[in-house]
């Protein structure tokens, strides 16, 4: 079997272009993809991983048919379940509302989950049922299920929360979960949640009834990146598996790293400052070079910009985010100058982005009381730009990244010692966004590849919000971070509830340095709900736990 088309991909270009003439030709406007088809390509079955999708119990042929109405491309293309493999993308790993794990008796653990919480803020598919088709009430039965954790379907949204409801179970396959559910013949639209607890492929085999007529399909799911949905068969799993590729094996002196927390941070060696990632913990680190290390910002960081972030850029539009909180499976960055307590310097450690290259822009942001973004870092209006870190401090902002591709990223970090010796340290730090490259692949530190942002030089001063414009504000001594305290953007930044929440260590006392808000980080997360009114509810039923440390500057 030759590689199955995928959507997000390049190689989806010719099955669009296929379905594209067909719609042309067809006079209902309707295409039915069929073996020899736009739905095949010599073999390969096509990857849905994003746009609307209903699975419809037809009438067609005297009989009654799963189907597969697929508007992802913008028309819509018929599809048989046995001929496609759904992809449940990495960005749909999210937190599961303790409602919904107790009607599918999963997990208020994340999961992934398509028509979650994050269905408006991530590129991902967004199945639902139509039963408009079927002539009548239809039956849909999970007559089959394979898979390496638990899968369900709910119902269950913000307005159900709000008014502290119950999720609606429709199917599942935990025990005691109901195996069934009816659809009306007059349902439109259905959009449930689709639950599943681990990654991996999974194969769901629905049989629908309807007028005494029945069809029972089996469709592939794939969910998350540990299986490549391009080497799964769809259907059943009977049609061959094309072999993977080898990986590429790393180079010895590269290190990438994908998941967990990094530190970029200032170390005293013999003395002196120096520029050093710090992988790990506080109490279970390991110290790296940054000219021997790549960061990947994985797939599952692609997110919608959101309202109010035009820095970003448009609205809707895809950009890759690492967000203040950790999130399971990216990339964590944040900053550091713990080994220099505040006693040790004169002032406050300076860390100035001084070039970015790469294919698209860079911007790290949080986000203040009001929801406002302040924008400490862009690219995208004109370097250098600064931000700073009193000593004995541990930090994390949001990171955001407007394209795919290999950025390099030039940093001097740079202090006074309280006997006025100014020390620094410059380094380039290579960031692999996506998938487009294999970060095993790539040169770490300085390299060659073209930039579309080159750097410019700012028209203004400073004012600490971003702008998309090459002549908008920034400056090579722009003021100093303003304190991260509680918020929560309205319209809720991907990954993450509230944003700005923080707290400075003060390594040298042992103790909680002020902040700008006079508040912990607890009681900045407890105002950020309160902000966000119906976010309330959602941060207390999540139960979430995370380390959302920021400066006091």
């Amino acid at each position: 079997m030759s590689q199955a088309l995928t959507r997000g991909g390049r190689a989806f270009t010719a099955a669009a272009l296929t379905t594209t003439a067909a719609v042309l030709l067809c006079a209902a406007g309707l295409v039915v993809a069929g073996g020899s088809g736009d739905a095949r390509a010599a073999g390969g079955a096509v990857v849905l991983d994003e746009g609307e999708l209903d699975f419809t119990p037809r009438q067609t042929d005297g009989g009654l048919r799963l189907q597969i109405d697929d508007r992802g491309a913008g028309s819509t293309v018929v599809r048989e379940p046995s001929e496609v493999v759904l992809h449940v993308v990495p960005s749909a790993l999210q937190y599961t509302p303790d409602p919904v794990a107790t009607a599918l008796g999963t997990t208020n653990m994340d999961s992934w989950q398509l028509g979650g919480w994050e269905a408006a803020n991530i590129f991902a598919a967004e199945p639902g049922w139509k039963g408009t088709e079927a002539g009548g009430d239809t039956e849909v039965t999970l007559s089959g299920f394979e898979g390496p954790g638990i899968f369900g379907l709910a119902t269950y949204t913000r307005e159900t929360d709000s008014a502290n409801g119950p999720a609606i179970a429709h199917l599942g396959s935990a025990e005691g979960v109901p195996r069934s559910f009816t659809l009306a013949g007059d349902t439109e639209r259905l959009l449930p949640v689709w639950q599943f607890t681990a990654e991996g492929v999974y194969r769901l085999t629905f049989t629908v009834t309807a007028g005494g007529a029945t069809d029972t399909e089996t469709l592939a799911v794939v969910v998350g990146d540990d299986v490549d949905p391009s080497t799964v068969a769809p259907g059943d799993g009977t049609t061959p598996t094309p072999s993977a590729s080898p990986t590429p094996t790393p180079t010895a002196t590269t290190h990438v790293i994908s998941e967990g927390h990094v530190d970029m941070a200032a170390r005293k060696v013999g003395g002196e400052l120096e520029f050093q990632l710090k992988e790990g913990s506080e109490l279970d680190h390991t110290w790296h070079e940054p000219g021997r290390v790549v960061l990947h910002v994985r797939p599952a960081a692609k997110r919608k910009i959101p309202e109010g972030h035009d820095f970003l850029g448009t609205p809707g539009d895809a950009v890759w985010w690492l967000p203040l909180q950790q999130n399971a499976g990216i990339v964590w960055p944040g900053w550091n100058t713990g080994e220099f307590p505040r006693a040790d310097l004169d002032g406050k450690v300076s860390f100035r982005l001084d070039s970015v290259q790469g294919p698209g822009n860079v911007a790290m942001f949080y986000s203040d009381s009001t929801g406002t973004p302040v924008v400490p870092l862009n690219s995208g209006d004109g370097l250098p730009d600064t931000h700073t870190l009193a000593g004995g401090t541990h930090a994390h902002f949001d990171w955001a990244f407007s394209a795919e591709g290999v950025y390099r990223t030039t940093f001097t970090v740079s202090a006074a010692l309280a006997d006025g010796t100014r020390v620094g340290d410059t380094e380039t730090l290579a960031w692999v966004v996506g998938d487009d490259a294999d970060p095993s692949t790539v040169t770490p530190g300085t390299g060659d590849e073209p930039t579309a942002t080159p750097t410019t030089t700012p028209t203004s001063s400073a004012s600490g919000t971003g702008s998309a414009t090459p002549t908008a504000t920034a400056s090579a001594s722009a003021s100093e971070s303003a304190s991260a305290s509680a918020s929560a953007a309205a319209s809720a930044p991907p990954g993450a509830a509230a944003s700005g929440a923080a707290v400075s260590v003060d390594r040298a006392s042992g103790s909680l340095a002020s902040t700008g808000a006079q508040v912990s980080a607890v009681a900045g997360i407890a105002v950020a709900a309160l902000v966000m009114g119906g976010a309330a509810v959602f941060l207390v039923r999540r139960r979430r736990t995370t380390d959302r440390e920021e400066a006091t500057l």
